[in-house]
């Protein structure tokens, strides 16, 4: 029996902390890592087509908002984020799970810079999954990872 997409992200519903490494500079080759620790709660909506995950990162003195939308018709995903750091809702990356995880993928900005983004689910079957941000400033050729969250599921 293959599962329905709709229970993808089923793996994140609840309460999380995470920890954060961010690049302190994107795109320019920098290994210089900012580690930082907030939490997480997600919940469906609409039967679960749709999630609401929300971050707090009182370290960082920032929240965001990822919103998950699942197309009923190609059985992919939109993720867009919002940040209170700008207020501005990212484009969607859209992809679709695998096995162990997902990627997702779209064109956005890094500040007046296109690039393309790409979002990677892993460790999905786990009570710490793990999810990383990448960027290319080349088309897809190369890609850098500029953001990295660890999660534990808290009770």
């Amino acid at each position: 029996m293959t599962r329905s997409p709709i229970h993808d992200f089923d793996f994140l519903f609840g309460h999380w902390e995470v920890e954060h490494r961010r690049l302190t500079s994107r795109g320019v080759g920098s290994d210089d890592w900012d580690v930082s620790h907030g939490t997480a709660f997600t919940e469906p909506r609409m039967g679960g087509i749709t999630n609401v995950e929300q971050h707090d990162c009182s370290e960082r003195g920032w929240r965001g908002v990822a919103l998950r939308t699942l197309d009923l018709t190609t059985g992919e995903w939109s993720i867009y984020w919002i940040s209170d750091r700008d207020g501005r809702l990212s484009p969607p990356v859209v992809g679709r799970f695998h096995d162990d995880g997902c990627r997702l993928e779209g064109p956005d900005l890094d500040g007046e810079r296109p690039i393309l983004a790409r979002f990677e689910w892993s460790r999905v079957n786990t009570d710490t999954p793990h999810w990383a941000q990448h960027f290319s400033y080349d088309d897809g050729r190369t890609w850098e990872l500029n953001w990295a969250m660890k999660f534990r599921r808290t009770a």
